[in-house]
């Protein structure tokens, strides 16, 4: 097989697992922040017990997320190194800023926060875990600029065949960014709060008088935290995509599978992608609503992916600059149906966990046990549309995916580590889903049973 492919399958499939826990990292340590300032501020020994028995899922899942993003830099020197040749200069600050600022801050005080409860007044020990949330989310800036650098590269220039870096600042100011970033701590946020949403209900199923004020209060606080993230990522998906229609409008007309520019554009609901003859056989559309949706205005004209791919002929000579238009377009639909479904759900839990008729639905709390998953589903499919979109780039309008592989890395030695790691982090995932669901579902430990 081509080792390029084989090199593209072994970093998405290890990027993904890696994904799997870097959003619940942010999301779950911020929560965790928030519950314990609630114990400073209120003194409520219930807090501090609440903050001990969610932070078991919080660690478990820091852990595998460390584990699984030490392989993510091996990558750049085996299987592409022309690409760390060629833009090594540039995003090599960034990540060596997360290595040395933002990792060191985080691992450094989760520490201190996990050993020094008895050690630290309350106000110091909380300060910690803020800390911890603030390296994370510091953490996600960094590996976001050096990612965003691939989208819309700026602040370089070309000397001897390599982008080097010539304005920092414009790296950290690179429009890209500020829209990609803000939509991953979101993100976080509404997977943290359908997760610990998830537990709590299926406590609340148990009918344990013990412990029923306990997942009470997580519950409303997780709800909170779900409702206020679904309704923020969506707001700020919708400016980001307003933003690549700009910047990236092969990208974002391959996600809506419009091949024909259109004055006004209309919206595809659904449709059949065929990419070979540049047509969708059948399809729902709603007619001016992609012009509304993309520009503000009902009778802008959108331009159609065949005449981008002119565009892209003329500017950058001949080959395909179109995306896998299908994966674009369903995955795209992914995001947002499950999106649109998230705000409904943790709509109701918040509004029924306030009016006190939660524990009444039982229907409910059984059904919030499942879509813990959605976000993190979403999450997945939106990541697919923001780096296939980028196809045939690594670097968008620099370098091509092609040129980027290692020239002496054989079919043979990808394979070999490609079903290595893919078997490892298969092990990986289902030792910190089985701990995770383990401490999940145990009982907690409240806080007049330790005499406190």
């Amino acid at each position: 097989m081509d080792p390029v492919i084989l090199a593209r399958w072994q970093f998405a499939i290890t990027t993904i697992y890696h994904f799997l826990f870097i959003p619940i990292t942010l999301g779950t340590s911020l929560f965790l922040a928030v519950l314990e300032t609630r114990y400073v501020l209120t003194g409520d020994e219930m807090y501090k017990s609440m903050v001990k028995f969610w932070s078991k899922i919080f660690l478990i899942n820091f852990a595998m997320g460390v584990v699984t993003g030490i392989v993510q830099e091996f990558h750049f020197g085996l299987n592409w190194s022309e690409y760390s040749r060629f833009v090594g200069d540039v995003i090599g600050v960034p990540i060596a800023l997360d290595s040395l600022l933002a990792f060191f801050l985080e691992s450094t005080f989760i520490g201190v926060w996990i050993f020094g409860w008895d050690k630290l007044s309350k106000k110091a020990h909380a300060a910690t875990i803020w800390l911890v949330a603030i390296g994370a989310h510091i953490s996600a800036f960094w590996i976001l600029a050096a990612n965003s650098f691939m989208h819309n590269p700026v602040g370089f220039t070309l000397r001897n065949g390599r982008a080097e870096l010539v304005d920092f600042g414009a790296i950290i100011k690179n429009p890209y960014v500020w829209h990609q970033y803000p939509h991953v701590i979101t993100a976080g946020m509404t997977i943290a709060g359908f997760l610990y949403m998830s537990f709590s209900a299926w406590h609340l199923l148990q009918n344990k008088t013990k412990t029923r004020e306990f997942f009470v209060r997580s519950f409303k606080l997780a709800a909170t935290f779900a409702l206020v993230g679904s309704v923020l990522v969506g707001l700020i998906g919708h400016a980001q995509g307003q933003f690549l229609a700009k910047i990236q409008p092969l990208k974002v007309m391959a996600m809506e599978g419009h091949w024909e520019t259109e004055q006004p554009g209309s919206f595809t609901v659904i449709a059949g992608i065929d990419q070979k003859n540049m047509t969708n056989p059948w399809e729902i559309k709603i007619p001016y609503m992609l012009s509304f949706l993309l520009f503000n205005d009902f009778s802008s004209e959108v331009p159609g992916l065949i005449d981008l791919q002119a565009e892209a002929e003329a500017q950058y000579g001949p080959g395909n600059y179109i995306p896998q238009v299908a994966l674009s377009f369903w995955s795209l639909r992914i995001m947002i149906g499950f999106g649109l479904l998230m705000i409904l759900i943790s709509g109701l839990a918040v509004l029924w966990s306030r009016n006190k008729t939660l524990e009444k639905r039982s229907w409910f709390l059984k059904l919030l046990i499942y879509t813990g998953l959605l976000p993190t589903i979403s999450s997945i499919a939106g990541w697919i549309v923001a780096e296939t979109g980028r196809y045939p780039w690594i670097v968008r309008g620099l370098q091509k995916i092609q040129v980027a592989i290692s020239p002496n890395v054989s079919s043979g030695t990808i394979v070999f580590s490609l079903v290595t790691l893919t078997l490892l982090y298969a092990v990986l995932i289902v030792i910190g889903v089985s701990l995770a669901l383990k401490y999940g579902t145990s009982d907690p430990v409240l806080a007049e049973e330790k005499g406190e």
